[in-house]
């Protein structure tokens, strides 16, 4: 059913577990202390700096009010400061030059820092970071526009040794979206050498485009001169520029940005000005409750889940959502679930409190678990959620 995507919500959750179908079910009514009415139209107030939220000029309404069909950025984020950054240097629309379009594909290791610099780059939480590597599985999209440039992001998932069907999906897309390219953005751990396991994937992936390459060294904090510089010398010939920067600090992206908006083709503008992501809400909402899965939970079971958004009831007051939680083993339920449900409520709180930020209302999380037995290895399970298929994989793993 059509959901008037593009808006953000939270989630107030605590109560009990309840086991019905044969699913674990984790039910969160509403707390009625944290709940209250907010009359339909411009009238609730939202913080003018939220970087890492979506709540902005068309969410200022609240989700309960009129919605917007995309998601915009907040006035006072880091995405308005890097705008005014660029348009303090381009002139006035007087004089400006033909507009700039493109796609800027970041390819990279896995935790190299992509998704971070992507967040950094649109000004908003778009896609999941965590400590742990590889929890960027499809790619996503995020769109920056000043008066003269937009440039379409897409963070991909870390170049690897694919060894089953599920990394061959994921590099597949990595892969797709370089060919998708008009820019290249190769994002480098500097604090990690170049050796032949950094440097093989990337000279393989790096083949299969001809788009001008741009290279950020990105956790400058955390790396050595020696490492910095054996990074340049092997990058010397191969790209245009090479940036140090700090995604997490945010220190040199700006510049790195000017310099990507440069090599940006002449074309009129993709989407809106106002956009800054083309996935529907549901895909962001999922998203954020696996990001928190793979920060309160351990070993092989963040690896294990995907999450997909069942119900989205936007017209309702708290705004109902349901999401089911795919484990691949029935163990693997038990652990999400946790002792007396004490770790899916966990898991729900914290769920919670990013889509609360991400949504801008009230939200009645509704949470499942189901063991789907090994998705990851199943053609039809990845088909339909949304990954990509390799078409020359072996009959052995086909569904």
């Amino acid at each position: 059913r059509p959901v008037g995507e593009y808006v953000a919500a939270s989630f107030l959750l605590n109560g009990p577990v309840r086991f019905l179908a044969g699913r674990a079910r984790s039910f969160f009514p509403p707390t009625p202390h944290r709940f209250h009415h907010h009359a339909p139209g411009p009238t609730r107030a939202v913080s003018p700096v939220m970087s890492t939220g979506l709540t902005g000029t068309a969410l200022a309404g609240g989700l309960c009010g009129a919605q917007p069909s995309t998601l915009v950025g907040p006035a006072g984020s880091r995405r308005s400061l890097l705008y005014s950054r660029m348009t303090d240097t381009e002139g006035s629309r007087d004089d400006a030059p033909s507009p700039r379009a493109g796609y800027v594909t970041l390819v990279g290791r896995p935790n190299a820092g992509k998704s971070t610099l992507m967040n950094a780059l649109v000004g908003q939480h778009l896609s999941i970071v965590t400590p742990k590597a590889q929890t960027t599985w499809q790619r996503v999209t995020g769109i920056l526009t000043t008066e003269t440039a937009q440039a379409v992001f897409l963070d991909t998932p870390g170049l690897l040794e694919a060894r089953d069907l599920f990394q061959r999906s994921m590099l597949g897309a990595a892969l797709e979206a370089l060919h998708e390219a008009d820019v290249v953005l190769v994002v480098v751990d500097a604090g990690r050498g170049p050796t032949a396991a950094e440097t093989e994937p990337l000279e393989r992936a790096l083949a299969e485009t001809s788009a001008p390459i741009h290279v950020a060294l990105n956790k400058m904090d955390a790396a050595s001169d020696e490492s910095v510089g054996a990074w340049e010398a092997w990058f010397d010939g191969r790209a245009r520029s090479i940036q140090r920067i700090s995604a997490l600090e945010g220190h040199g992206v700006a510049a790195l940005l000017q310099v990507l908006v440069t090599d940006l083709p002449a074309h009129p503008f993709f989407y809106p000005e106002d956009d800054v992501a083309t996935a529907p809400v549901r895909f962001f909402v999922a998203e954020l409750v696996r990001e928190t899965v793979f920060e309160q939970y351990h070993e092989e079971v963040p690896y294990a889940t995907w999450c997909q958004v069942e119900e989205f009831r936007e017209g309702s007051d708290p705004v109902y959502i349901q999401v089911t939680v795919f484990v691949e083993r029935t163990s693997q339920k038990g652990i999400i679930i946790g002792s007396k449900g004490r770790a899916i409520r966990a898991l729900g709180e914290a769920a919670r409190a990013k889509i609360e930020h991400f949504l801008g209302c009230h939200v009645y999380l509704d949470l499942w678990v189901k063991p789907l037995k090994s998705w990851r290895k199943n053609r039809g399970h990845l088909g339909r959620f949304g990954f990509r298929i390799p078409d020359d994989d072996d009959d052995a793993h086909r569904s």
